[in-house]
């Protein structure tokens, strides 16, 4: 009996052994299969995919050393020099100024002066019975690049300035610089240069830029110091650089049932206002469009001036003006582009005549203001158009002209196009039909170039370090492509200014910043933007936690086995 027992006991040991063999096997096959191929595949599958930015091209960006070069070049005319000092004349000149705004950012000026004598067809033109004359004649003849001056050196006795004035600017990139007095035929060449230089360097800080303006198109990138209030202001008035605006213009009726109006607005648009865009079509693209409100109330009640004899609105007054009518004038909400509003409102008869009046209470001759980054809003009395005995409504027919000159001057002003202070004895002609002068528009176009350069970087290396910060955010392929187009734009943005040739940098630095915005706004970028790690548990925990545990549980007793066997082979040694 005692036998039997001691067969079956060996029998179910021996059989046993191979079935727990194969079991530990099973687990580490398992176990192998999971580390080997679950895991690397787990983790390919479930990575976040990053397309290759240009990192450290867009570091190179964040230090931004920006150098404009502008060409002048410098015609002596009949009397203004010898025979003599005609042969000495230099063919050109390069003075360089270094400008440091921050840590970051740094600016450089490099002024390409070139010198040479009038030819017979310039002298005919400079005989012209005035400047205006002769400014148009010169530009006949040639037509300067854009970004570029010319500067007709003429002598004290031409009759085109008047006797206070000693330089004049025409509408094209031309302007006439008479010698003084301390400066005449026969004194030496060094002498003559040495005086017209920085008359020369007073002429290309107003119709190229001027370092105030270039710091101030920087104002999104760098702070800019208090101390330059009028920069700041301009900066402030201006909207900013966009490729496109909307423009509209409303006419608000508040009283139809006195008033009856009509405005040509169509014909005012092209008559006025076109050829101003159109000159600006290098800058931005626009789009106009007009409405007519009815029954539109001030959200303010003018006072009545009994001196005067009609009411009046006071600046602080003004800004309370606008809120209650924006919200009539609706918006363009399949575009976003800044919107210019120019409101022309006719009060009612019950509130006619009604004046604005500045901070000194005086009347403001065109009885209309403007708003920073906004838009301008004029008012119109129609009171002296019809008498008491008047039947209303009556019909009133708007002048535009006058409508017009005021939305025009501004829209300059909107539009970053205003003139800088001039130094004494200059003489500024004005822009003429077009509402804006050749050297207006270059003057424009540096401050915009400058601005889309500083705006492009800022964006693009804010996109780079949200980038880096937070890795759970996709990059695509086409996110990476729009950041390698900014980043090549801005580059070659920066090699044209360098060159001077600002009409290819201000395409190039639109390109910049349409193709920053386009990553930085990408919506794909907002989908883990947010994705904390507690989520990623409650996600993974529940799929691998069942399985892991039987894995786990079977290698640690392998483990256990294997030490136990150890043991036992040491106990039987010893």
């Amino acid at each position: 009996m005692a036998t039997a027992e001691v067969v079956s006991l060996s029998l179910s040991v021996s059989v046993s052994l191979p079935e727990r063999r194969r079991g530990q096997l099973a687990a580490l096959s398992i176990a192998v299969v999971v580390i080997v191929v679950g895991v690397p595949l787990w983790w390919k599958t479930t990575e976040t995919y990053r397309a290759w930015l240009p990192v450290s091209q867009i570091n190179e960006l964040s230090n931004l050393q920006l150098q404009l070069s502008a060409d002048v070049e410098v015609v002596f005319a009949r009397g203004t020099i010898t025979p003599e000092q005609q042969k000495k004349v230099p063919l050109a000149r390069t003075q360089e100024e270094e400008h440091t705004v921050d840590g970051d950012t740094g600016l450089r000026y490099r002024y390409e002066t070139r010198y040479r004598t009038a030819t017979i067809m310039e002298e005919d033109a400079l005989d012209q019975p005035t400047a205006a004359e002769a400014d148009l004649s010169l530009h006949t003849l040639s037509e300067s690049p854009c970004g570029s001056l010319v500067v007709y050196v003429i002598p004290e006795s031409s009759s085109l300035l008047p006797q206070d004035v000693d330089v004049y600017i025409g509408q094209r990139r031309t302007a006439l610089l008479r010698i003084g007095a301390q400066i005449r035929v026969g004194k030496t060449l060094d002498l003559l240069l040495a005086h017209l230089e920085p008359r020369i360097k007073q002429v290309l800080q107003v119709m190229s830029f001027s370092h105030s303006d270039i710091t101030a198109a920087l104002s999104d990138r760098v702070r800019l110091s208090p101390g330059n209030k009028e920069s700041i202001a301009d900066s402030m008035r201006t909207f900013k650089s966009s490729p496109g605006y909307e423009i509209t213009f409303s006419l608000l009726n508040p009283d139809p049932k006195s008033h009856r109006l009509h405005w040509d607005i169509e014909g005012a648009v092209q008559t006025y206002i076109q050829p101003l865009l159109t000159k600006l079509a290098s800058v931005a693209n626009f789009s106009i469009d007009s409405q007519t409100l009815y029954y539109a109330m001030l959200g303010v009640n003018p006072r009545f001036d009994s001196s005067l004899g009609a009411y009046t609105l006071n600046p602080d007054s003004l800004a309370h003006m606008i809120n209650p009518v924006e919200a009539r004038l609706g918006s363009n909400a399949a575009s976003s582009n800044p919107v210019l509003n120019f409101l022309l409102y006719v009060p009612d008869a019950q509130h006619s005549p009604l004046h604005i009046h500045n901070s000194k209470k005086q009347e403001v001759p065109t009885n209309a203001f403007h708003s920073p980054r906004w838009g301008g809003i004029m008012v119109y009395n129609v009171e002296g158009f019809y008498g008491p005995e008047a039947v209303f409504p009556v019909d009133l027919n708007i002048n535009m002209a006058k409508v017009m000159g005021v939305f025009l001057a501004q829209l300059r002003l909107l539009l970053g196009v205003q003139s800088s202070t001039t130094p004494s004895g200059f003489l500024v002609a004005p822009c003429g039909s077009t509402g804006l002068a050749d050297w207006e528009l270059d003057r424009l176009m540096w401050s915009r170039s400058v601005e889309n350069v500083a705006t492009a970087t800022t964006t693009i290396t804010s996109l780079a370090q949200l980038l880096d910060q937070i890795g759970n955010i996709v990059i695509n392929d086409n996110i990476a492509e729009q950041v390698s187009n900014a980043v090549t734009a801005l580059q070659l943005a920066v090699a044209e200014l360098e060159s001077g040739n600002l009409r290819f940098a201000l395409q190039y630095s639109k390109e910049a910043i349409l193709a920053s915005e386009r990553a930085f706004f990408d919506p794909s970028l907002l989908h883990l933007l947010y994705f904390p790690d507690d989520q990623k548990f409650a996600i993974y925990i529940p799929l691998f936690l069942p399985m892991c545990v039987p894995i786990l549980l079977s290698l640690l007793k392998i483990v256990s086995d294997a030490r136990q066997k150890r043991r036992e082979k040491q106990a039987k040694k010893d």
